[in-house]
């Protein structure tokens, strides 16, 4: 642990003043103003709030360029969705002829084949040679990898803590350090830069950064679902192709507790493994504490249901165990920064590239149902299997703009919180994605501390050349040193 503490401290307020009475006899919610004193650290370089895939890869990839960088987790381990919430599954990483990905993601996928712990089909692809389209994968494995590649790159990792709070310049858009709390209490920590990788953009909603929160900017929320580890699945005898028609016979026999006819399946993630990911939670806010926390009761219930479905309707599955429900749940939506760029569906449509893009992707818009009405499934269906399925070869830029919140000088986001339309949103969500971002802003932090380029004006080009040295696949063969804004679209 960094030693570098003030015997003084620090005085921080949290929160904001105490509401007048009147307001709280309203119906307002009573606040007060606290202020306390907690010891300072400095030092660091860079501070990474969230391990999931986005942060994770930010931060070992900043480190490994010679940041001193400090990861903040709020959880016990790294891997996010992929760990934490069983979404146990990459794909969409080849445009059905070669790869998309590059990078740490394409590391994590052929080490995970290389050692054994991902499924018999991507080991046997890794081993010929193959475009790694798809990985399933153990995720004991990937939460030892990260512990692996953050000790061997030098990032510090401080898992049960959250960060709390932010000291920042408003006017100048520029993140001074952040509030910490976990088992020891308060703590504010300064560094040079700053990457959001919570996924719900926390760290810039304190830092008060312009987003977009779900059931703001359209009334509805795509649902969240409740992951699950199942083991004991015969995969010989699984046939995927009939689960559609499995589902509509159940719910002919009143089978489920709610009519639902999207459901994702089985996800295979080892030789008799799989993530059971099924039973949409309508109406969840992930943004509301109270409503995450109803969710993850139903979600279990519903888990509970889903297996037994599977159990009595699917050969193959009579014998399935549910080894695990997720410790989070599998938020499809929450907050959306707004980015010095926002990557929008007409881009998507044209497949568009950039010539500052820092990553491409091949995964269909995927906007999950927002109820359980026919019509809606048919939506959703259209949309995902037909009228925004990518042919053979084809892909689209993410370009620079996307993982910087609109005129912030040193803070960046990455994953499921980046600049996009609520449409492409649904796209780039995906681990592989968010690790692609993730990784970009970590290497665009440590070009602003040793350039003193502001996050907002960065030299794209030498961005995009760091990128590809690290082994990023950035295909653009026109580089520019501005960054594409909203008044470049075409």
């Amino acid at each position: 642990m960094n030693k570098r503490l003030s015997r003084r401290g620090f005085m921080a307020s949290l929160g904001v003043a105490a509401a007048a009475s009147a307001g709280a006899a309203q119906g307002q919610a009573e606040t007060y103003k606290m202020t306390r004193e907690m010891p300072v650290e400095r030092g660091w370089d860079l501070i990474v709030a969230g391990g999931g895939p986005s942060g994770a890869a930010a931060a070992i990839c900043a480190a490994r360029l010679g940041a001193k960088v400090l990861l903040i987790e709020a959880t016990g381990c790294m891997g996010g969705m992929g760990t934490n919430a069983y979404v146990s599954n990459w794909y969409s990483m080849s445009d059905g002829e070669k790869s998309v990905i590059g990078g740490l993601i394409l590391e994590l996928s052929e080490t995970l084949c290389k050692e054994g712990n991902a499924t018999p089909e991507s080991i046997e692809m890794y081993r010929k040679g193959e475009v790694l389209s798809r990985v399933g994968f153990n995720p004991e494995a990937l939460k030892s990898l990260f512990d692996r590649l953050c000790a061997q790159a030098g990032v510090e990792v401080r898992f049960y803590t959250r960060v709390i709070d932010v000291d920042v310049d408003r006017q100048k858009k520029n993140v001074n350090g952040v509030v910490t709390s976990n088992v020891e209490g308060y703590r504010y920590i300064t560094a040079k830069t700053f990457v959001d990788g919570t996924g719900d953009g926390v760290l810039s909603s304190l830092c008060g950064a312009k987003a977009y929160a779900a059931g703001t900017d359209t009334p509805k929320i795509m649902p969240p679902t409740l992951c699950a580890m199942i083991s004991d699945i015969d995969y010989d005898r699984l046939k995927k192709g009939t689960q559609q028609a499995m589902v509509e016979k159940a719910i002919a026999d009143g089978f489920f507790s709610q009519p639902d006819r999207h459901v994702p399946g089985l996800f295979r993630s080892g030789k008799s493994t799989a993530t059971m990911n099924a039973g949409h939670l309508f109406n969840t806010n992930a943004l509301k504490c109270r409503s995450l926390s109803d969710a993850m009761v139903l979600g279990r219930k519903l888990v509970d249901e889903y297996a037994r479905f599977f159990r009595k309707y699917m050969p193959g599955c009579e014998n399935m165990q549910v080894v695990a429900t997720g410790n989070l749940l599998g938020v499809r939506e929450s907050r959306r920064v707004v980015g010095e760029y926002t990557l929008n569906y007409e881009d998507f449509k044209a497949r568009r590239h950039f010539p500052d893009q820092i990553g491409i992707y091949s995964k269909a818009v995927d906007i999950h149902v927002y109820d359980l009405s026919p019509e809606e499934y048919q939506r959703y269906y259209k949309e995902f299997s037909t009228m925004d399925r990518l042919k053979k070869g084809e892909s689209y830029g993410m370009p620079y703009g996307m993982i910087v919140p609109k005129g912030w000088t040193n803070l960046w986001v990455g994953g499921r919180c980046t600049s996009a339309d609520l449409k492409v949103n649904g796209a780039i969500r995906d681990q592989p994605g968010c690790s692609i971002l993730g990784q970009a802003a970590g290497t665009a932090a440590v070009q602003s501390i040793r350039t003193g380029q502001p996050a907002c004006d960065l030299d794209t080009e030498m961005l995009v050349q760091t990128l590809r040295k690290a082994g990023a696949n950035l295909p653009q063969n026109t580089l520019t040193k501005k960054m594409t804004r909203a008044s470049d679209a075409v």
